[in-house]
């Protein structure tokens, strides 16, 4: 297949996300999307081959000691960020609405310390709640619509456990005019982050620590958020 025969990922995604929010199914077309790209008829648009760059220097900034504690990685896709968060000794759970995600992330870390499962961020077990030491969420609630969003966030955030530490990377949303673009004329997947959505990660007991944004390790024209929360 040549350059110009090769599908743009992007607008496969949105096209598999827009069937299924017309099928009122938001979260189907993960399933669809990895299963496909597993029969070869799709890439993944964010499967980068190895951990986020922004997670690889968080982890060599914060030197986190994981050892004895236990991490969830949400949206895990095909494992990367978890070997990772697992390689800087967390017993970690990684997790994807994707049974196909699942399968290619176990299939691609044969030797993994990893617990891949597949769960729903809209509805996790509920002995998750508060269990973990270290949460990490990368691109996972940007790719749900606005209206999922907070949903998706409170459950993002109530995972952490008394102590714990969460990080967030995501998209920022574009500006115009100095000003962020309102949620009507944002054209999805991904719906960036607002500031305020980054914002409402820190809710009763957790609080924002640190924030950076800067530009994308892949694209440097697409700014993206790094946020550390710690729940106190």
């Amino acid at each position: 297949m040549t350059d110009e025969q090769t599908p743009d990922p992007d607008l496969a995604s949105r096209r598999l996300a827009a069937e299924s929010l017309a099928e009122n199914d938001p979260t189907g077309w993960f399933e669809k999307l990895y299963a496909a790209a597993g029969e070869g008829r799709a890439v993944v648009p964010w499967d980068r081959g190895g951990a986020h760059a922004m997670l690889t220097e968080w982890a060599e900034t914060a030197d986190p000691q994981g050892e004895g504690k236990r991490a969830l990685v949400v949206g895990a896709g095909t494992g990367w960020d978890a070997e990772l968060i697992a390689d800087l000794g967390f017993d970690t759970i990684a997790f994807d609405i994707s049974p196909s995600a699942v399968e290619a992330a176990r299939e691609a870390h044969p030797a993994t310390k990893v617990d891949y499962v597949v769960a729903d961020l809209l509805n996790p077990p509920a002995e998750w709640q508060g269990a973990f030491d270290l949460v990490v969420e990368i691109y996972t609630v940007q790719a749900l619509p606005i209206d999922l969003q907070p949903a998706a966030t409170k459950q993002v955030t109530a995972q952490v456990r008394v102590g714990g530490t969460l990080v967030v990377i995501a998209a920022a949303r574009d500006e115009l005019d100095g000003k962020e673009i309102p949620d009507d004329q944002v054209e999805g997947p991904p719906w960036p982050l607002t500031r305020a959505a980054i914002d409402a990660f820190a809710t009763g007991d957790v609080r924002l620590i640190d924030l950076d944004k800067q530009p994308s390790p892949t694209a440097p024209t697409n700014l993206r958020w790094r946020a550390e929360y710690l729940r106190d």
